[in-house]
């Protein structure tokens, strides 16, 4: 994603757009949106490339109902009758590729009501309202047109998100009662061949997009335990799993693990938490229980191997983050929510070189931090090239109250490190610290 536009949508009233980056910092006073726009970004992600209905009260989001989330704007103007998201995708010299999604009220629930894809000029908008004489339009270089949908295909069309349905919708209406079922607009010529192809490049583009969802961590990890008894390694937003995985792959891939376990040892040593992490098995049989443990050296001299529920939370907390984004087969997309919570600002900071160095193998982060020192650390490294990353890979969204709304302020970095474009109310509690420290 390199934008997202939101309107009508929780606390943000007036629509907006505002800038991606492979990595995204997204910082504000708390209440201000930032977990409501990640949970956006993730359900953005499941219409428009899995082709489902989005569940606004998964986990680690739970937005509520379509009354909790449609923007109040308070008054006699009441709440919204719909919300508006979208987002653009720019690949590398190819024309934008531009999703957006409307949602409105069915039961309780938000669910998408219309849908507007385009490339370049091509482009289908599709309503999913009910009712006779259902249809919907599409365009490309040539004009644009509306598209009847017979009986035999209305019930399948009001529940089908997969926009490959709509090509072959419009195949149909060429080969069959073509006169009656397409309606050219604005002196358009007829709808041709030509326009079919068109239109078939934009649907199955859109399929191959398809992709692994987003990791969405929650902003507080799971416990640690003295032991761990095998189970099923299925992802969680807490981490629950990842001493689990980590074991099965100590049994199973020696050479994954001495992948993994080199990079969690990096990042230990970098912030200064541990030097060496290891499983230790507590019976001959996989199937036994086992400890997490991480050791400290001293100088030349290692100090004791530890269990993981006796050293410093912190350790617990960003373990299954930093273990999620370095395993191999990660997603493309993380949407981490306080990574740097019960951590020194050195392991903050730490946090941050990590990240810089996760996006420069071509994934995307959007970190929801109250970290200083983690964002600093990500200005420096990428003023001194510490990675392949330039300050156009860097977002940095500001989220401020105004009234009963929030405004999103896009904020870049420049080569130096600087940043760029932020508003005088962006650190001002900082600087008022500071001056009042100094006694000004």
């Amino acid at each position: 994603m390199d934008e997202i536009t939101l309107e009508n949508f929780r606390c943000f009233r007036e629509k907006q757009t505002v800038r991606l980056a492979p990595l995204t910092l997204l910082v504000g006073e708390n209440s201000t949106g930032k977990t409501s726009f990640l949970a956006m970004i993730r359900a953005l992600q499941d219409v428009a490339y899995g082709f489902q209905i989005p569940d606004f009260k998964e986990e680690p989001y739970d937005l509520g109902s379509f009354d909790e989330i449609a923007h109040h704007r308070g008054g006699r103007a009441g709440r919204a009758d719909t919300f508006e998201a979208g987002f653009t995708s720019q690949p590398k010299k190819n024309p934008a590729r531009k999703y957006n999604f409307t949602f409105g009220k069915r039961g309780t629930a938000p669910t998408p009501v219309r849908r507007r894809l385009s490339h370049g000029k091509t482009w289908v908008d599709v309503s999913f309202a009910t009712g006779k004489g259902h249809s919907f339009q599409l365009g490309t270089s040539r004009g644009s047109w509306k598209i009847q949908i017979p009986d035999r295909l209305r019930d399948r069309f009001v529940s089908e998100m997969d926009p490959v349905f709509f090509y072959f919708v419009v195949d149909d209406a060429l080969t069959s009662d073509r006169e009656n079922r397409i309606a050219s607009r604005e002196d358009s010529p007829p709808l041709e061949q030509p326009d079919l192809e068109s239109l078939r490049r934009l649907t199955f583009q859109s399929v191959g997009l398809e992709r692994h969802r987003p990791f969405a961590s929650a902003p507080v990890r799971s416990k640690p335990h003295r032991t761990y008894d095998p189970a099923r390694t299925t992802p969680d937003p807490e981490g629950d799993y990842i001493p689990m995985y980590l074991a099965e792959v100590f049994s199973s891939d020696r050479e994954t693990w001495t992948a993994l376990k080199e990079g969690i040892e990096d990042f230990g040593k970098a912030a200064g938490l541990f030097d060496e992490i290891s499983i230790k098995r507590l019976g001959r049989k996989g199937s036994e229980p086992f400890q997490v443990q991480v050791r400290k050296y001293g100088g030349r001299r290692k100090g004791p191997a530890r269990n993981l529920i006796d050293v410093g939370y912190g350790v617990n907390q960003v373990l299954p983050v930093i273990t999620e984004m370095l395993r191999p087969d990660a997603p493309t997309t993380f949407l981490l929510q306080q990574p740097e919570v019960h951590l020194h600002p050195r392991a903050q900071a730490a946090l941050g070189s990590l990240f810089c160095q996760v996006v420069a193998g071509e994934r995307q982060l959007m970190v929801e931090t109250h970290s200083d020192h983690l964002i600093d650390r990500v200005r420096m490294d990428v003023r001194d090239r510490e990675t392949s990353l330039t300050p156009d890979d860097v977002s940095i969204l500001y989220f401020e109250r105004d009234g009963l709304d929030v405004r999103i302020y896009s904020i870049r970095i420049d080569e130096a490190g600087n940043i760029v474009g932020a508003p005088e109310t962006y650190r001002r509690f900082f600087m008022e610290e500071t001056a009042r420290d100094l006694g000004f």
